[in-house]
């Protein structure tokens, strides 16, 4: 068509592209925001991080970047406490299931309950 040799095309279309220096920037840039978060940003987290540091970066870019990288959104799960397998008792069992008291102010009990509101658990 152009009088070039498909062979031609192919070897300058397959060669090294130039490095940017603005592309090595942002690729760094979403590296370490990416670090910041310990690998539970995604691409819209990154893009607000990256913005806000002055580098206009969009979410489709971000997660353009992310893939190129290898960088993948990670949450981590929740703490898992692990049950005591024996009952570790402090205070010693005076009332011994005792409940019923002849006078007042001879035994004292108490109850220790937590009601979820939210994140924060209350007494």
């Amino acid at each position: 068509m152009f009088s070039i040799h498909r062979s031609s095309y192919k070897y300058w279309s397959g060669r090294p592209k130039a490095i940017n220096s603005d592309f090595v920037e942002l690729c760094s840039e979403v590296k370490a925001a990416y670090r910041i978060s310990n690998g539970s940003a995604g691409a819209r987290t990154i893009a607000e991080i990256v913005t806000a540091k002055g580098i206009p970066l969009s979410r489709y870019r971000a997660s353009k970047l992310m893939k190129n990288l290898g960088l993948v959104s990670c949450q981590l799960p929740k703490h898992a406490y692990k049950k005591a397998t024996q009952e570790h008792v402090e205070v010693a069992n005076k009332l011994d299931r005792q409940f019923a008291v002849t006078e007042p102010n001879q035994v004292w009990c108490g109850d220790v309950t937590y009601v979820w509101v939210g994140r924060a658990g209350l007494i």
